[in-house]
């Protein structure tokens, strides 16, 4: 067994599944209703809420996660759909990484050291590799 390629295989696919569990999920309004303090409060996302209503402006983030996931499926057929889907996975993780620093409240504290809502810390995970799928497939293309 090649430990990096099933590594490799594992965290793509665990990423499929985050993205098409939540790209789904952004169609209910519970979680249109919990995304849009995240998404208001952002300088790249908040202007959405101008054109849209909250459960539009969730549907349009849950279909944008859904093609993502969809190409990092192919990534595994298509060298020049892997390339996309990294990209697309790069926008959504940095984004909702800037949750961080834009949502008012996000930091709290426990016994004395500080957290955060885990799920977005999360996508550090997602975004490193997504950047991998990206590296595979430039690497790929660089050899042909």
């Amino acid at each position: 067994m090649n430990i990096k390629k099933t590594g490799y295989a594992i965290g793509v696919i665990g990423t499929i599944i985050v993205l098409l569990w939540i790209g789904i999920l952004k169609f209910t309004p519970t979680e249109a209703a919990a995304i849009k303090p995240y998404v208001e409060h952002s300088f790249l996302m908040g202007w959405m809420y101008q054109i849209g209503s909250v459960q539009q402006v969730s549907n349009f983030v849950g279909i944008f996660e859904l093609i993502t996931a969809i190409l990092l499926i192919a990534s595994f057929f298509n060298r020049r759909m892997g390339l996309i889907g990294g990209y697309l996975g790069v926008l959504i993780f940095l984004t909702t990484l800037t949750f961080i620093f834009t949502t008012p409240g996000i930091w709290k504290e426990m016994d004395g050291l500080p957290v955060t809502d885990f799920f977005v810390v999360k996508d550090i995970a997602f975004l490193a590799i997504v950047l991998q799928v990206i590296g595979m497939h430039r690497k790929d293309a660089d050899a042909a």
